[in-house]
């Protein structure tokens, strides 16, 4: 069964998913991320959202040459924007 996991991103990295010029994550594996789970991506600045998000495919996930406990997650744009949800900051 596939997940979606809510998470922040900052501005700069927020408008390269959303244009198409990263399609990867560098994450801390702390949620278990799995090949088909999704990432609703939401733009975090000074401490706040800002109502923008983006909705991507996890299509690979590895650790090589990473930091401990970190992955690298390859993705997928599926949607310009996620379902609205509350997320905890």
């Amino acid at each position: 069964m596939s997940v979606t996991h809510h998470l922040k991103i900052l501005p700069p990295y927020f408008k390269a998913v959303e244009d198409g010029r990263k399609n990867f994550e560098i994450r801390k594996n702390d949620r278990g991320f799995r090949e088909g789970d999704s990432l609703c991506l939401h733009e975090w600045e000074d401490g706040v959202f800002t109502g923008q998000s983006v909705d991507v495919l996890i299509t690979y996930v590895t650790d090589y040459m990473q930091k401990p406990g970190y992955v690298v997650l390859g993705t997928k744009k599926i949607a310009e924007e996620c379902d609205i949800i509350e997320i905890n900051q």
